[in-house]
C-alpha cells in the first residue's frame, strides 16, 4: 500500500510541474496565431524540450530558457537552433518537412530522466503527432485535439475520419487523469484531462459519422498567416536565405 500512495504522489507532482517537482513544465502563449509553446525541462540535468514553438517568439523562448539555465536539446524550429547552439530541430518524417531529426510514431525524445513517447494522431495534417510524458501524466496534442473542439481538417490534407481515429485511438486510450495541453486555444482555456475531452467535447463524443459531416460543414475563413506559416513550417521554421 505505501509504494502504490508513493507512486500516486510522485505522479501528482509531475503533473503540477511546480518548482517543486522533477519536471519543469512553462506554457507560453503567441496571441495572433493563439499558439500554446511549451519548455519542459529535467531539474536535475537541466536538459530540456521545446514543443509548439513559434516563429515570431523564439527570442523569447530562447532568453526563458537561458535565464532557467536550461540546455535545449530539442525544438521544433531551425530558429532556436541558430539561437541555442547544441539544440536539433525535430519534426514527424510523414510532414516532409526538414529537420535535423526525423521522428515516426512509438520513437521516443529523451531529456534527462524523462521521455516523450511520439503517438502519430494525423488528421489535421498527415504529420501531426501527440507528445506523451513517460508517466502518462502529461500530452501534447498539437492541433488533433483542443480543448472542447479538435484541428479542422479542410485544408492541408486534412482527413476527418482520420483525425476521429487518431484522437480516439492514440489520445482517449491514455488515463483519464492525464492532462491535455493543446498548440492552441481561442477561448482563453488552459489544460484539460483525457476525461473530461472523452466526455465533454462536443464534436468528439459524436460517432465518426456524425464527426465527419460537422467538420465537413464548418466553413471556416483562412487561417490567418497560412501562406507564410505552410512553407515556414517545411523548413522547420528556417528562413530560406535570398538568392
Amino acid at each position: 500500500m505505501a509504494g502504490a500512495v508513493l507512486r500516486v504522489a510522485r505522479r501528482q507532482l509531475s503533473q503540477r510541474g511546480g518548482s517543486g517537482a522533477p519536471i519543469l513544465l512553462r506554457q507560453m502563449f503567441e496571441p495572433v496565431s493563439c499558439t500554446y509553446t511549451y519548455l519542459l525541462g529535467d531539474r536535475e540535468s537541466r536538459e530540456a524540450v521545446l514543443i509548439d514553438p513559434v516563429l515570431e517568439t523564439a527570442p523569447r523562448d530562447a532568453q526563458l530558457i537561458k535565464e532557467l539555465g536550461l540546455r535545449l536539446l530539442y525544438a521544433g524550429s531551425g530558429l532556436l537552433r541558430s539561437l541555442l547552439p547544441g539544440c536539433q530541430s525535430v519534426i514527424s518524417r510523414l510532414s516532409g518537412a526538414q529537420a535535423d531529426l526525423h521522428i515516426e510514431d512509438g520513437d521516443s525524445i529523451r531529456f534527462g530522466r524523462f521521455a516523450l513517447e511520439t503517438r502519430a494522431s494525423p488528421g489535421h495534417t498527415p504529420g501531426c503527432v501527440t507528445f506523451v510524458l513517460n508517466d502518462h501524466s502529461m500530452a501534447f496534442t498539437g492541433d488533433a485535439l483542443l480543448i472542447r473542439g479538435c484541428g479542422r481538417t479542410d485544408f492541408q490534407q486534412g482527413c476527418a475520419k482520420t483525425l476521429y481515429h487518431s484522437v480516439h485511438e492514440k489520445i482517449f486510450t491514455l488515463p483519464g487523469d492525464c492532462l491535455i495541453y493543446p498548440a492552441h486555444d481561442y477561448h482563453g482555456f488552459t489544460v484539460s484531462t483525457v476525461e473530461e475531452e472523452r466526455t465533454l467535447n462536443p464534436r468528439l463524443t459524436l460517432s465518426c459519422e456524425e464527426f465527419v459531416k460537422i467538420m465537413g460543414k464548418l466553413n471556416l475563413p483562412k487561417p490567418q498567416q497560412i501562406d507564410f506559416a505552410v512553407p515556414a513550417n517545411m523548413r522547420c521554421g528556417v528562413q530560406t536565405p535570398p538568392a
